[in-house]
């Protein structure tokens, strides 16, 4: 027999764990054990696999969007990329749903059937003789749905481990997804040696090049993941203090099995996390979405240089968050989640305070109209447009600057690189905090009762966040400046500040909230 005191804090991304000693009458049985933390590695994998499914494709969509449709614009783009977020925000409570109530390999192996379906529609996108743009979308909003199982890898993570395992867990899930989403484009990359044309495979009609390799290799990772689900994935539940509780997702109930603890949810403590996760996300979508338009506008970069920079410096973020998801497991066990999520808005706050323009030098004016050379328009779309659009696609990139069409940007001083970087680093500093603190709080707020629902409704806020953030940024950005636009996000960020004063001593676990465990 061996005991569960565990410090999951203290190890390393999908390292080893070992039994602990004896605390109480928390016991486990070691093979119970093994069972537990090999389920739970087997999601980490599938939370990596869903952020590279996502991500694998992001910087082609715009050029494959226009080689399959003529007729796409970029305000169609934007709805190509939304459609993620929209399929993921529809999908999260349904799934969530499924698992409170059935095994959870039931709605993940189905939503990862999905994505895979998704991924071999998109590789056909360019064979019907019309319509081909509403295929993509379709396409893309069906992986969006496939990747509402987040919801369930989470709410599984959050009833397989106990309150002292939960930070750690949550902090390796969201380390994983983080890995994810920065080595997706880098696979995406070496994709792109294959070049545009390829090779076909006419039996079956499929063209594999730049644009369909990633998505099949995508549908490939998501049948291997489907295998080790139904392999090794068992299901498994313990309360707060780490004992198996009783559940519909159990093939056997054991005796040792103790039952839910009774006692109403902390209402005002759940939505209050929800609101706060959907700052956090929206805070870090419109940063993700401007840094490209920005330093083309501030530094007078072409669109080669902004896309090779601005890539470099989301990519060093991208290092920087998983850092922050390891360092955070130990942070955590001196000062608490709480503090760490007081910091993290607090450290945003002073990220975007930096970025406000001061001083007396201006950036340079584009004088002459360059189209998507900037934001001049307003939609979506073309913000995006300037991540994907290639320098080859026209030999001369033309003038560069502020577009005059830009009013503010004959009064508005600029905002100088040092600033720039300055608040990139306390950003990604920030929002991993704030990221992995919300969702761990979130889950010891619910307890050990099923999350799956209220998981899929976290899930539903970020992806919402996700598309209300580039819209917002889109229209002050291009209307007002960065005056406004940064004026109001650290506005935005000392209203939440207020909201976690508020609700902070409410944000408690359940099983401290009911006097079972001392805080």
């Amino acid at each position: 027999m061996a005991s569960l005191g565990i410090e999951a804090e203290q190890e390393p991304l999908l390292g080893d764990h070992t039994p602990g000693s004896r605390e109480g009458d928390i016991i486990e049985t070691e093979e119970h054990y093994k069972s537990r933390w090999r389920s739970i590695r087997i999601l980490y994998l599938t939370m990596f696999l869903s952020s590279v499914g996502f991500s694998i494709v992001i910087m082609s969509i715009w050029p494959y969007l226009q080689k399959i449709d003529e007729t796409a614009d970029a305000s169609f783009l934007g709805w190509v990329i939304a459609s993620f977020s929209l399929g993921q925000m529809v999908a999260s409570p349904i799934f969530g749903l499924w698992s409170n109530y059935r095994p959870r390999k039931e709605p993940l192996i189905v939503s990862i059937f999905i994505s895979v379906a998704a991924n071999c529609l998109y590789a056909y996108v360019h064979l019907p003789a019309s319509h081909n743009k509403y295929y993509m979308l379709v396409a893309r909003g069906l992986v969006g749905f496939g990747a509402g199982n987040v919801a369930v890898v989470r709410s599984y993570i959050a009833g397989a481990t106990s309150l002292q395992e939960r930070t750690g867990s949550m902090a390796n899930t969201s380390a994983c997804q983080a890995l994810g989403f920065i080595l997706g484009p880098v696979f995406q990359t070496c994709f792109a040696l294959i070049g545009e044309k390829g090779v076909t495979w006419d039996t079956i009609k499929l063209q594999i090049n730049m644009y369909t390799a990633p998505v099949l290799l995508g549908a490939f990772l998501g049948i291997l993941n489907i295998i080790l689900i139904l392999a090794i994935l068992r299901e498994h539940r313990v309360d707060d203090s780490g004992r198996q509780c009783k559940s519909i997702n159990f093939e056997e109930a054991s005796p040792d099995e103790v039952q839910d603890p009774q006692g109403n949810i902390d209402q005002v403590a759940v939505a209050s996390t929800n609101v706060l996760f959907f700052v956090v996300l929206f805070i870090f979508a419109l940063f993700e979405t401007i840094v490209t338009p920005l330093t083309m506008d501030m530094y007078a970069w072409t669109r080669e240089q902004a896309v090779l920079y601005g890539g470099i410096i989301l990519a060093a973020l991208g290092v920087e968050a998983v850092i922050i998801f390891m360092g955070i497991k130990l942070l955590s066990k001196k000062i608490g989640e709480r503090a760490i999520l007081l910091g993290g808005l607090i450290v945003v706050w002073v990220g975007f305070f930096i970025l406000l323009p001061w001083g007396n030098q201006f950036p340079k004016i584009q004088w002459q109209d360059l189209r998507n050379n900037s934001i001049p328009n307003t939609t979506f779309g073309e913000i995006i447009i300037t991540l994907w659009k290639s320098p080859r696609d026209d030999h001369n990139e033309g003038p560069t600057g502020c577009p005059i069409e830009q009013a503010w940007c004959l009064y508005t001083p600029m905002i100088h690189v040092a600033q720039f970087l300055t608040s990139a680093v306390l950003i990604g500093i920030g929002y991993p905090s704030c990221n992995v603190m919300s969702y761990t709080l979130y889950s010891k707020i619910l307890g050990p009762k099923p999350q799956g629902v209220y998981m899929g409704w976290l899930t539903a806020s970020g992806s919402a966040a996700r598309i209300l953030g580039p819209v917002f940024i889109s229209q002050v950005y291009t209307s007002w400046g960065p005056r406004w636009a940064f004026s109001l996000v650290c506005g935005l960020v000392v209203l939440t500040i207020t909201l976690l004063g508020v609700v902070y001593r409410r944000l408690i676990a359940f099983s401290v909230r009911r006097g079972r465990i001392p805080e």
